[in-house]
């Protein structure tokens, strides 16, 4: 979705995001290993996030909230959703403009400068990026769980469908319920309930709403 904003997708197919493998930047072993390595990391994704504007398709879902009511249940940690207008975003994976304790993940900050081994909660513990990593739990999925199972219309852009539990959230949704994805390289094929949209997200989101509105 972020991407025809500039933002660089999660990993290359050889596992590697920004020439780093996802274990040393994306878990906290990681982060307890090398916390210096973990945070500059981050540091340079929220540098290059404050340089961005969200691309057409994010407007046109804002835009959606016109006709419907619209919930964004996102991967992507940045904050173009908002900055396009969407009222309703659940951030599965964390938010890059926030930090948190490292002992205690309800200590949430809003963050937009770099964050450096010293910056220290109220408490006295390490900042950390307010990011999901893998092996920590997903505290927005049972509510994201709870949207998909009373959604009319289901809209999947730009995902490979093989990060978990996010790719199982389809399954919530009734088998009756519209399913529309949208993607340039669709993993998976149009069925009775499932259009598949094979575009780019400015594109599809545009051929979607001739369909829907």
């Amino acid at each position: 979705m972020s991407a025809e904003s500039g933002i660089k997708t999660f990993r290359d197919d050889n596992g590697l995001w920004e020439g780093h493998d996802v274990m040393e930047v994306a878990t906290p072993e990681g982060f307890n290993k090398d916390p210096e390595l973990v945070l500059e990391f981050y540091n340079a994704r929220r540098r290059q996030l404050l340089t961005v504007k969200p691309n057409q398709a994010h407007y046109d879902l804002a835009a959606l909230e016109k006709d419907f009511k619209v919930t964004i249940i996102t991967q992507n940690v940045d904050d173009l959703h908002e900055r396009a207008g969407s009222s309703n975003v659940l951030h599965l994976h964390g938010e890059l403009l926030k930090a948190r304790s490292s002992r205690n993940e309800e200590d949430v900050q809003s963050w937009e400068q770099d964050i450096v081994i010293g910056d220290l909660c109220k408490k006295g513990h390490q900042m950390r990026p307010h990011i999901v990593w893998f092996g920590e739990a997903v505290p927005m999925i049972e509510k994201a769980m709870e949207v998909c199972a009373s959604a009319n219309i289901l809209l999947i852009i730009g995902t490979s469908m093989q990060v978990y539990p996010a790719a199982s959230l389809m399954h919530y949704v009734p088998n009756a319920t519209p399913t529309y994805f949208i993607d340039p390289n669709p993993a998976i094929g149009s069925d009775d309930n499932l259009t598949v949209i094979a575009e780019k997200a400015t594109v599809g989101i545009k051929k979607l709403k001739k369909l829907i509105v």
